[in-house]
């Protein structure tokens, strides 16, 4: 694998609040990743007209609000957010198949044909005592799996899950369905509030198809080099698995 093609499989967070902070990294980080993810914080601060900035600018954009509500109101906010041009869009397999089928319908009817709907499983600060503190069953071995089976069935084109919860999903889950992996730290690197992470190596070893990094990368001294480091492990891990 080339490099063109591995940084393809880097998302980059681009987890701050100012419209200039997230224009600024993604203009030195365009050359070297393959998309920019735009998370509660930055959406919710600087509002679609961050996304169309970025989109503008020829970036790629994973739009991460995680969409969890009644079947008819996620398929209208599919909708909309499909609008904006975005290649990504996060929905939380816990609002259950009704509501996932409904955002398919959701995407279909925008005509982004590039959009990839997304099921989120168990975030990556959810270890077995929080899952406990809410009633769900603690073993991640068992609930990642089913709720990707859910994504899978309901029409969704992958699914956000720790990397440590990759080698238990389904066998029917390789090929073209995305296994994107969030709580991504180089070796070194800090965990903080990513209870279940992994290197960037280890993901990709494990069948993650991208990466999502952020503050590895944007609490560096030189963001460039730091996503250049990610991509070149990347692309090292997947020689490896081919």
């Amino acid at each position: 694998m080339d490099f063109e093609a591995a940084r393809q499989r880097l998302i980059v967070a681009l987890d701050v609040s100012s419209r200039r902070d997230a224009l600024r990294l993604a203009d030195r980080l365009i050359e070297v990743v393959g998309c920019f993810k735009i998370g509660l914080q930055a959406f919710t601060s600087q509002g679609p007209a961050l996304v169309k900035e970025l989109t503008d600018r020829g970036g790629r954009v994973f739009l991460d609000l995680k969409m969890h509500d009644i079947p008819n109101t996620v398929a209208a906010g599919v909708e909309a957010a499909a609008g904006l041009g975005i290649e990504f869009l996060t929905i939380h397999t816990l609002g259950g198949p009704a509501m996932l089928k409904a955002a398919r319908s959701g995407a279909d009817r925008s005509g982004n044909a590039r959009l990839k709907l997304l099921g989120v499983t168990v975030l990556t600060s959810l270890d077995a005592s929080e899952l406990a503190s809410v009633g769900l069953p603690t073993d991640v071995r068992v609930l990642a799996p089913r709720l990707a089976k859910l994504a899978q069935s309901a029409g969704l084109d992958g699914i956000v899950c720790s990397p440590q919860d990759l080698a238990h999903l389904p066998k029917q889950d390789q090929g073209g369905f995305l296994r994107v992996t969030p709580g991504v730290r180089p070796a070194g690197a800090a965990s903080q509030d990513q209870l279940r992470a992994a290197t960037p190596e280890v993901a990709i070893r494990a069948g993650a198809t991208h990466l999502v990094v952020g503050r590895p990368i944007l609490q560096s001294h030189d963001p460039k080099e730091a996503a250049v480091q990610i991509v070149e492990a990347i692309r090292h891990a997947r020689m490896e698995v081919k």
